[in-house]
Order: C-alpha cells, then structure tokens, then sequence
C-alpha cells in the first residue's frame, strides 16, 4: 500500500467526539467535527486492515468500539450484519438477517448498499427480499430484537434504501417504479408510526436529510421527480418542488452560511439546484436561488464546506462552486466516482471508484492537500470518527490513523 497524504491539523476547542451512527455521519451532511485525523498516510498509519465476507457497497457505521457493517453473502444467498473490533479490526460477531434469493441490479449496484444505523443499543439494516422491504433490528450482541415488512420495493436497479434515526424513529424512504411511500417505524418494536405516500411512482434512491432549518425541523429528500419537505415527527408534507428531473440517488446537503439547501440530479436531466428552505406549499417558482447543469452527480452526494460547495460527477470530473452565487471556482479530473464526499477540519475527502484517495481544501483555486492508494476498488463512501477513517473497498475494511478519544473540533 502506498501512501503520500498530509492532513493539516488545526488548532480546536475540545468538546465531546463524534461517533458516525448512519448514512454520511451525525449531521447526514458528511461532516466531522472530530480532529485528530492523520498528518500522514504513510504505512504507520495504517491502523489495520480486515479481510470482508461476501461484498457490498454500504457504508460502515461507527458506535465507540464498535463498527456495523453489511454483506452479502452470494452463494448462501444471505445478507448479514457483521460487527467490528474498532481497536483490533477483528470481527466479533456475525449473523444472518436475510437468506432468500438475490434481485435483479444494476452492474454498479450491489445486494448491500443499504448502509445500517445505529442508536447506541440496536443496529437497523435494510434489504430487499425478492419484492418486499425487510427493515430488522438487532442488539449489540447480534441478537435480532424485530423485523418488519413495511411494503414492497420494484426497480430493475435493485435496492439501496438506508435508513435513518430521528427522536423514537426508524425512517425509511421507498421511491420504486410503483405506488412508493416514505414509513416511520418504532425503534423499540418496529410498529409503523407514520406512513406517507410518494408521488409519480418513479424509482430514486435519496437519504433524506434531517436538521433544523428556517425555524423548523425539516426532513428533505429529491427523488420521483420532485423534491419535498416533511415533519419528520409525523411525515407531514411542509413545501414540495416539481422536478427538475426524474431520478435521484444523491443527497441533499445545506449551506450554513447562506442557509440554502444544494440539490444534485440526475437522471435523465442533470441539474443542481440552490433552494431556500422556507416555502410552504408548492414552491416551484418561487424558492430556487440558483441552478445550473454543470458538474452535476448523479451517485455521488456532495458536501458544503465553509461556504464552498463540492461536487464530483459519476465520470469524474470534481467541481468547487461559491454555495451563495452558483459561480464555479475549478474543476478538476479525478476518475470515476461512486463513494460520497466527506469532510473534517476544513479539508474534503475523495475517493474515486480506483481507490485513489485526495484531500482537497476548498477555495477559489484547486489546492491538492494529500494524495494516495489504497490499491483495492471503492464505492463505499468513508466513515469518520474520532481521528480514524473508515473505508470499505472490494475485498477489505480499513482503519487509517490513531483513535483520539474524547476531543472533536467545535
């Protein structure tokens, strides 16, 4: 493995560390305020590396010393929950929550792209049997505790539906080619809390972002040509916007400084849009700061960093625009990309579908941080925690840098 990183450390403020429970970390934006992350990818650094059952492209989960991750195993015919030694890289336990034959997918997709999420006491997974959504929750043990079928799932593109925590839920968006619908269930018992219709019955696969914004809790997704706003307490519609394209997969991430929210699609237009978040009703003509159709992801979700906004495209090709005005800064060739961007004191985090990872500050010029090899494929997207990065190639699990208990950037 060869490794020519630098990551620049910055001087902080110490409050509690992070742990990164579900898809794209505690904020679902892809950001850290962890510090501690390492000053060079040198084979030191190089905490361990763990040899992975089966394949799949979900994203590892991080609970303390513990870490989640999902696989499928292709001639068992079983999808199964591992857990990881965070301190060793060793697996604890193994079980199977799912055995039934594998769907049908897209070349890119896999029969694991479901990333789980964790609440500190139960590890909730997602996978598709044949036509019907298996949501199951298991104990740090590996003990199943509930599983429930909340409806059914049609795409020839197969599945990749995470799900996400919000107060007492367990959320799950379903946009498939049929009656698709968006379910709350009880992290407790799996009971069905809420349940929201989708419309125009096209398949997406967007994880919905949850945070405060325009003096409201906000759970925002773009999928099945349109893009929505719910409460995520009882999945009531607040603002919806018309298009602009049919299929989603990216997530939305939100500006802090500005406060607008940054949408990538898709399929078969490409647009990004700049949207304020404090519309109600239809906002299609009233509530977009910006768009263009340059530099546009169709897989990979973006990240708001400082006021700049990073994107990188399937083919590859990364762009840095000002969050506030749409302008683009650079554009950069960076091979092609599947694994979403992530981001820690200051710095971004790519990682191409090559393995070649780049740390990039933002900034009205391409300024190349670090770069390395991590000699395996990836299309999982990095997971933060703590000074230590986790990432899921094709055959293995790695942990780079040293485990800063206990610190995080404020």
């Amino acid at each position: 493995m060869r490794f020519v990183v630098s990551f620049l450390l910055l001087s902080t403020t110490a409050t509690l560390a992070e742990n990164w429970p579900q898809w794209r970390g505690p904020r679902m934006d892809g950001t850290s305020n962890d510090h501690g992350f390492p000053t060079a990818f040198e084979e030191k650094t190089l905490a361990w590396k763990t040899e992975l059952p089966g394949e799949g492209h979900a994203s590892p989960i991080v609970w303390g010393d513990h870490l989640f991750i999902v696989a499928v195993e292709g001639e068992a015919e079983e999808r199964i929950l591992l857990c990881i030694d965070r301190h060793t890289g060793q697996k604890r336990w193994q079980t199977t929550v799912l055995k039934t034959p594998l769907e049908g997918k897209h070349r890119l997709n896999s029969h694991a792209s479901s990333t789980p999420a964790t609440d500190g006491e139960r590890v909730f997974t997602a996978f598709l049997d044949q036509q019907e959504v298996v949501i199951s929750a298991h104990d740090f043990a590996g003990k199943q505790l509930w599983q429930v079928r909340p409806g059914t799932f049609a795409s020839k593109h197969g599945f990749c539906s995470s799900p996400i925590l919000h107060e007492d839920k367990v959320i799950v968006n379903c946009d498939h080619d049929g009656l698709g619908y968006m379910v709350a269930l009880s992290r407790t018992d799996g009971k069905q809390l809420w349940r929201v219709e989708r419309p125009n019955q096209t398949r997406s696969y967007c994880v919905p972002l949850i945070r405060e914004m325009a003096g409201r809790t906000q759970m925002v997704l773009s999928g099945s040509k349109c893009v929505a706003s719910y409460d995520p307490r009882d999945g009531r519609l607040l603002w919806i916007m018309d298009g602009p394209t049919e299929q989603f997969v990216a997530s939305l991430v939100q500006d802090d400084k500005t406060g607008l929210l940054l949408m990538s699609g898709g399929f078969p237009e490409h647009h990004i849009l700049a949207i304020r978040p404090d519309g109600l009703g239809n906002v299609t003509d009233t509530h977009i700061k910006w768009r263009t159709n340059k530099g546009v992801s169709y897989v990979p979700s973006p990240i708001c960093e400082n006021g700049w906004f990073l994107i990188v495209s399937d083919s590859g090709i990364g762009h840095c625009f000002n969050a506030k005005t749409g302008e683009i800064v650079w554009e950069e060739r960076l091979k092609e990309h599947h694994a979403s961007l992530v981001s820690a004191e200051g710095k971004v985090l790519f990682i191409n579908d090559f393995g070649t990872l780049r740390v990039v500050k933002p900034g009205k010029k391409y300024t190349l941080v670090a770069e390395s090899e991590l000699e395996e494929k990836v299309y999982a997207s990095p997971a933060l925690s703590e000074g230590q990065i986790f990432i899921r190639g094709s055959k293995s699990l790695f942990c780079l840098g040293k485990r800063t208990p206990q610190t995080a950037a404020k």
